[in-house]
């Protein structure tokens, strides 16, 4: 992902509302499932972290990405910014088009 992307990506997700959030028990099987869902049906998906968790965000948030094949775009606070590409027709976020070298 180039850093246009990036930030393409990033001023897509400042409108988003948080749509998940992690409690004490850190990243579960089944948050990790609902985050699957909403990649699947969103693309975009905003995750906030409660206060209750001790575990370090970006580790979380890394994880996560790694657990659902998806793209951390960034932590900002106690909330993180996952992406994935759509398949086929449910694609609904066009990225930049990449500068291709000379």
């Amino acid at each position: 992902m180039t850093s246009k992307q990036r930030a393409y990506l990033k001023s897509l997700a400042s409108k988003e509302d948080t749509i998940l959030q992690i409690g004490k028990e850190a990243l579960t099987p089944e948050n990790t499932a609902s985050i699957e869902e909403a990649l699947e049906a969103r693309e975009l998906i905003k995750v906030g972290i409660l206060q209750n968790c001790l575990d370090d965000i970006h580790s979380i948030a890394q994880t996560a990405a790694d657990r659902t094949r998806s793209q951390l775009v960034q932590v900002i606070g106690r909330k993180f910014v996952l992406y994935r590409e759509g398949k086929g027709d449910k694609k609904k976020i066009e990225l930049p088009a990449e500068k291709k070298r000379a």
